[in-house]
């Protein structure tokens, strides 16, 4: 680790954190709070993703619904309006509409193909996006005069790195740059989080493997035709298994850096109760 002592980080003058874990524990609360403090970059994994990586694509799919309408059909063709996505820090809505759910066209459902085609863009939006953060730490500094980075990172990032292997590209490269903090939570934070996402099932990102195997049982567990998959449905199903799938992902990348639980989180209101938490997250590691 980069801070391989609680005092390495207490006197450190440069401070860089990269948070993980399941979507809803508090790395955008935390993120958000510390820029708020002034001396903290904030750097959006999912941000850059739709900003930089599919901000076309995203754009382009936005186009594409309204080009089915023959009233902006027209202005589109005529070049008399333009059609964007508003994305900030607290509003990713637009990548996860672009993103999309698989199933029924007439419920917003995307046939397989396509929904597996834009996984496999998300992936590698999303690796891109994560090594792009050593050139982030290198502007935040140079270019912004902020002393400390923190980097931002959405749920699936567990999805495309293997913990258990001490030579994986993406966390040596991280792990570099960064102190690496798991937010765990308990089994209370994630019957709540299964809670909130079926009262609104939101686009997530999968394991192609995973994918591939849930869409089967799925399929062969309710004997539902691909093109009849109410995409709302699936997705519900599909949380609780991409939690369980997700959960030994996370644990086993905590050998590369330490973790804190989504509580002790929620407790942090201010820069200092933020380095004395990571003091002792790393105090607790060794």
């Amino acid at each position: 680790m980069i801070y391989p002592t609680a005092d390495a980080w207490t006197t450190a003058t440069n401070k860089r954190v990269l948070f993980y874990g399941m979507s809803g524990l508090g790395k955008t609360y935390i993120s958000n709070m510390l820029r708020d403090q002034g001396e903290w970059f904030h750097y959006s994994i999912d941000y850059r993703i739709g900003t930089h990586y599919l901000g076309e694509r995203i754009a382009d799919n936005a186009k594409a619904h309204a080009m089915q309408v023959p009233f902006l059909r027209n202005l589109l063709m005529s070049d008399s309006i333009y059609i964007g996505s508003n994305i900030t820090f607290n509003n990713l809505s637009p990548v996860s509409s672009w993103l999309g759910k698989p199933g029924d066209p007439s419920k917003g459902g995307l046939p397989i193909a396509e929904y597996q085609k834009r996984q496999q863009q998300f992936r590698t939006a999303e690796i891109g996006a994560l090594n792009d953060t050593g050139d982030f730490i290198d502007r935040a500094q140079s270019l912004y005069a902020y002393p400390h980075f923190i980097c931002d990172t959405g749920g699936s990032i567990c999805e495309w790195v293997d913990g258990d292997d001490p030579d994986d590209a993406l966390l040596t490269e991280l792990s570099r740059q960064c102190l690496l903090v798991h937010i765990r939570g308990s089994q209370a934070h994630t019957q709540e989080l299964i809670r909130r996402f079926d009262k609104a099932p939101k686009p997530m990102a999968y394991q192609p493997e995973f994918l591939t195997q849930a869409w089967a049982d799925y399929l062969s567990e309710t004997g539902t035709a691909e093109d009849s998959v109410d995409p709302d449905t699936f997705i519900r199903w599909t949380y609780a298994r991409a939690l369980a799938h997700r959960a030994p992902r996370y644990a086993a990348m905590e050998k590369w850096g330490v973790y804190v639980t989504a509580d002790e989180i929620a407790q942090v209101s201010d820069a200092a109760g933020f380095d004395a938490l990571m003091a002792s997250a790393i105090a607790r590691n060794a």
